[in-house]
């Protein structure tokens, strides 16, 4: 009975000590990819200023991060990318930055308008990485190869962050987009879609080609190896 539960007790010990060596490499990876993106923050690269919106190269750390890391780590990189949309809105402001900053969001519809623009920069955000993070672990199981899982997952997460920020725009500050659009309410459903059309489909092509490339470079790395689903 002694050796059993000596032996038992060695399991339990390997057990929590690849535990713990596999979240401290978790952590890292997170840690890295937080640098990644305020690198790209700082540097001017992450969010490229265009006359009526800023053009995002931060949702690709977001969804690469989902991929190897898992959607926990994908949600938490998304919070990231909204902090930066948050800050670049209030320092550098352009002619939509009220949509994305809550100081201008306050300025402009009080509470409401603050709590919008913290849904639109930091809530869609969050969504890119854990809806990214999920459809890669349910295209693995389906045992999807990653050539064609990866591009699947970066059109998707770089769609999540275009339609549910011009969504979020269309159904909670519609007024306020006329207005600056100079165009009727019944025509913002049209602007809406241009932007989807445009905008949204360069940046999903982008992100298919740097998620595959980048994705599948980093799954050939151990400390991604072996990670797991919900982090």
């Amino acid at each position: 009975m002694r050796c059993i539960r000596i032996q038992a007790e060695r399991q339990q010990e390997v057990i929590f000590m690849k535990t713990r060596k596999h979240d401290t490499r978790w952590l890292v990876g997170v840690a890295l990819f937080v640098a990644l993106q305020l690198v790209l923050q700082f540097t001017g690269i992450g969010l490229i200023p265009l006359p009526f919106i800023k053009a995002t190269t931060l949702h690709i750390p977001v969804i690469i991060g989902a991929v190897v890391l898992g959607p926990l780590a994908g949600g938490i990189l998304g919070g990231v990318f909204g902090l930066c949309s948050m800050w670049t809105n209030t320092v550098a402001s352009s002619a939509l930055s009220f949509a994305f900053s809550p100081v201008l969001g306050a300025e402009l519809g009080g509470a409401a308008g603050a709590l919008k623009a913290v849904w639109i920069a930091f809530g869609c955000r969050v969504m890119i990485g854990i809806v990214a993070g999920w459809l890669w672990i349910g295209l693995k199981k389906l045992k999807v190869n990653d050539f064609v899982a990866l591009p699947v997952v970066g059109v998707v997460g770089a769609m999540t962050n275009t339609v549910l920020v011009m969504g979020s725009i269309f159904f909670l500050l519609r007024p306020e987009y006329a207005a600056l659009k100079s165009v009727t309410l019944d025509a913002v459903l049209g602007l809406i879609m241009g932007v989807v059309g445009t905008s949204g489909v360069a940046e999903a092509i982008a992100a298919a080609v740097l998620v595959t490339a980048i994705g599948k470079a980093l799954l050939h790395v151990p400390a991604f190896q072996s990670r797991p689903q919900l982090g």
